[in-house]
């Protein structure tokens, strides 16, 4: 169980991060450059994958150092593809539907998205002892 919470803070912490990662690229991209707000979230989104795969591989989940780490990899990115659905999807919903700024929407997003990266990478990515 120490263990469990000990990969919760670390896993916060990363996330913590890649969040303004994610959303500073998505702010940037719409505010500065007139990129609209779906465009400008799929390129953050995918920004802040690259820089979560490295630091939940380094920090957080405890991987097999002999796997291949192509695989690993792909893995990652299908889990996160599924992330960025789920992401897309309560943003269309939240801005489309709801009413909801962009920029807010975005927080409700990430929570929903952190949540399901969280258990599918524990079941996916880390090693099986």
């Amino acid at each position: 169980m120490k263990k469990l919470v000990g990969q919760i803070i670390k896993f916060g912490f990363v996330g913590f991060l890649c969040f303004f990662i994610d959303y500073g690229v998505m702010v940037f991209l719409t505010e500065r450059f007139g990129v609209d707000y779906r465009l400008s979230c799929g390129i953050s989104f995918t920004v802040s994958v690259i820089v979560n795969y490295l630091l939940s591989v380094t920090f957080v989940f405890e991987t097999d150092k002999e796997k291949k780490k192509t695989g690993e990899f792909v893995i990652f990115v299908i889990l996160s593809l599924i992330g960025l659905g789920i992401n897309e999807a309560c943003m269309w919903l939240a801005v489309e539907f709801a009413g909801i700024h962009y920029k807010l929407s975005k927080i409700g997003a990430t929570a929903v998205v952190m949540v399901y990266n969280f258990i599918s990478r524990k079941l996916f990515i880390e090693k099986k002892n």
